[in-house]
């Protein structure tokens, strides 16, 4: 029987020059093209933690995101949540060590003005 040999997958994503993509760059990436925001803010919170768990070198770990779509219509703010998990999830189970999500609609927006 043959042993299986480690593999390690480049997954990271990379921009049209080749480079690599920010995780900040590819949260907006994947969350643009999931959910067509009409608001997306993504704050790199890493520096907060430094010396917490899930910290690294770098940062790009801890992050606070603020989505509003209208593709939130409908559904719990923990569906919400789930769906944008989902999105992420490659990112999640890798890179980021935190997520604080805000996720809104866009009416609810509007009324919290």
């Amino acid at each position: 029987m043959k042993k299986q040999e480690n593999v390690l997958l480049d997954r990271t994503r990379k921009r049209v020059d080749g480079s690599r993509m920010t995780v900040a760059e590819t949260i907006r990436t994947k969350l643009t093209a999931s959910f067509a925001p009409a608001a997306l803010e993504i704050e790199d919170e890493s520096a907060r933690h430094a010396g917490h768990a899930g910290a690294q070198p770098g940062g790009e770990t801890h992050f606070r995101v603020r989505v509003v779509s209208n593709a939130f219509e409908g559904l719990s703010r923990v569906e919400r949540q789930r769906r944008v998990y989902a999105a992420l999830a490659e990112e999640l189970k890798s890179r980021v060590h935190a997520l604080s999500l805000t996720t809104l609609t866009p009416a609810e927006v509007w009324n919290e003005h």
